[in-house]
Order: structure tokens, then sequence, then C-alpha cells
């Protein structure tokens, strides 16, 4: 296959194009600037997509940066997104030759904070704060018009917290863990939904490559676990102790509202269509996953 990626050069891109490029297949990464293997945003706004089987976007600012949550935060947070995609369902939509699948992304964030909730891809939750709205809109810029989505299939994947090997999430909280500084966030109850690097971009393999895939899928694993669950098997696997706790009030005092409430408030959330669709994961339980991260 010939697949398009916008966001190709981000943490899930870049290990996504090393995936498909290990199965033999061909990758076009979706830049800001020019260079091999690279088409811009402008020149797909201007002269749409050139001829792939299928289109990926995973681009978009990351929701836990260094950056202060702000107006303007806020509208580079949509506008990576959301402009995006508006960019692509044109493109595919007004392609004489449009690819066979359209992958799109989202987040968990579009359930409802709460903690001790069960959530499936079949639950409906209202846009209530502003992660919620932006999923929300986030979602509906990817949808295709009824003509085009007759010749594309769309798949939207809502992805939980990526644990990989080189960056991200996982080897940013490895460093207090060698120090033995580890330690539960807030109450430890709240759910922590992740996903290994490695089913992450083979489930998207998988997405693209199976004609009876469509709808959204949760991108997390099947086996749950919780923010102390998660927390002991990282400390366990690293020989250090988890003896430190930080209390509610201080991650709250140090984040804007928003982002604490993704640390304290998370649900449970199952890859209920994942799995009915014939995905089968390599990491489902967080030790094993964990173990394969620190080797």
């Amino acid at each position: 296959m010939r697949v398009l990626i916008g966001g190709g050069s981000g943490f899930i891109g870049r290990a996504l194009r090393m995936h498909l490029k290990r199965q033999g297949h061909e990758t076009v990464t979706i830049s800001r600037t020019k260079g091999p293997s690279k088409l811009t945003w402008d020149s797909i706004k201007t002269s749409g997509i050139p001829k792939c089987d299928a289109v990926i976007n995973l681009a978009g600012e990351r929701v836990f940066s260094s950056r202060r949550w702000t107006p303007e935060f806020l509208a580079d947070m949509r506008s990576s997104r959301i402009d995006t995609n508006e960019i692509l369902v044109k493109a595919i939509t007004e392609s004489s030759e449009p690819p066979s699948v359209w992958l799109s992304s989202s987040a968990i964030g579009y359930y409802t904070a709460s903690t001790g909730k069960t959530f499936t891809e079949d639950d409906v939750c209202a846009d209530s704060s502003d992660m919620q709205t932006l999923c929300h809109d986030w979602e509906a810029s990817a949808r295709l018009q009824e003509s085009a989505s007759a010749r594309t299939r769309h798949v939207t994947l809502r992805i939980g917290i990526v644990l990989g090997k080189s960056d991200g999430f996982f080897s940013n909280i490895k460093f207090p863990f060698s120090f033995g500084l580890g330690g539960v966030i807030g109450s430890g109850n709240q759910a922590f939904p992740w996903i290994h690097q490695d089913d992450m971009v083979q489930l998207i393999g998988h997405a693209i490559a199976n004609d009876h895939v469509n709808g959204i899928l949760n991108a997390v694993a099947p086996n749950s676990t919780t923010n102390f669950s998660f927390t002991k098997a990282v400390g366990r696997a690293m020989c250090r102790p988890t003896i430190f706790w930080v209390p509610e009030f201080v991650v709250r005092s140090m984040l804007h509202r928003e982002r604490a409430e993704m640390l304290l408030q998370v649900p449970n959330i199952v890859p209920k269509r994942t799995l009915e669709l014939g995905y089968v994961f390599k990491y489902s339980d967080i030790e094993s996953a964990i173990a394969d991260l620190i080797s």
C-alpha cells in the first residue's frame, strides 16, 4: 500500500512509518515543511492528495506540554487537529481516485471524567469540558460526506496513554522512578487507560488492512489497571520503591483544572469494538508491557 500520514514525524507517526515500511508499504508524511517522502499541508490544500491506498491523520498539539492552558493554547490544539482533518476530508471528497480507507484519530478525553465508571465505544458522552468539546469537534471534522463515505471506509481511533520505548509518556515518567521518587497520584483509584506503542501501530495497520473494520475503536489495552497498580508495577520492574504520594490538592494547585482532571478523574475504558473486529493485543496486561519497555 501507499499510505499518507499526517503527523508522521510525531511520536506515534514515526513508529507507524517504521512498522509499515517493515511490512513493505510506502509511506508519505504530510508536514509543514518539504522534504524527501514528504508533502506539505499547503500542497494538499491546493492540489489535493496523490493516488494512495490509505490516509491517516495523527497530527495534533500535545495536551500535556509545557505550555500553559490558555485560550491561545486551546486554539492551537483545535487548529492542529480540526483544520488538518478538514483539509484531508476535502481532498478525499474531491479526489477522482480516493483512498480505500481514511483513519482519523481522537482521544479518550471524549469520555466523561469520573472514577469508577466504565465506557465502551457504544457510549455517547456530552461535551461538558474543554477536552470533551475538542474531541467532539475533532471527530465531527473527520466525518466524510455521504458521497465520499460510499467510496472510502472511515475508522476513528480514540487513543489512550501510549507507552513507548524511545520517548513519549513512559520515558518521561521513568526518570523519577530511577531515583525512587515514583509515586501514586491522588487516590490512585482512577483508571490508567494505556496501550503499548507496538499495539498502537499494529492496531492502525489492522484497521487499514481489513475491510470489515470501521467506525469508532478504543485504542486501549483490554486489561484495565489503576494509577496505583501501574505505579507499583513500574516500581517492581525497576526495583525501586514507590513510597511517595502526590495528593490531589497538589496536582490541582500545580495544573490547570482540565489537566488535573485528566490525571485525577479517569474512567475505565474498554476496547469492546476493537476486540470484536478482530484485533489481538500483543500486550494485554500492564506487567508484560512494562517488562518490555524496561528492557
